[in-house]
């Protein structure tokens, strides 16, 4: 004969319903890595300040150690800048960090 047990067997397609409704979960929310109005300003900065220098995104990422579509990004507004690489940023192409906000981007 078969013992009881001492706990309720659940079956797998309740299982599979607990699971599923589990994972829907919240919808994400943006991710503050996200690339924003003030990352597109920066990338324009960037493009109208390497267009003065008559110079060419390969030849800027070639100094940043990045590929031209690194570069391409973020003059587009689609990546984030760093702080960091910003920084080299302004340092290849002179100019003050600064400078890369001089009007408001949101305006």
């Amino acid at each position: 004969m078969h013992a009881a047990l001492p706990f309720k067997a659940i079956s797998i397609s309740n299982w599979w319903l607990v699971n599923k409704a589990v994972k829907r979960a919240k919808p994400k929310k943006v991710s503050p890595r996200t690339a924003n109005a003030v990352d597109k300003y920066i990338g324009a900065r960037m493009r109208e300040q390497r267009l003065a220098l008559s110079m060419s995104q390969e030849l800027l990422s070639e100094q940043l150690g990045v590929s031209f579509q690194q570069i391409q990004k973020y003059e587009s507004g689609k990546n984030r800048v760093s702080a960091a690489r910003l920084f080299d940023v302004c340092k290849v192409l002179n100019v003050s960090l600064a400078s890369m906000f001089e009007r408001d981007p949101t305006a």
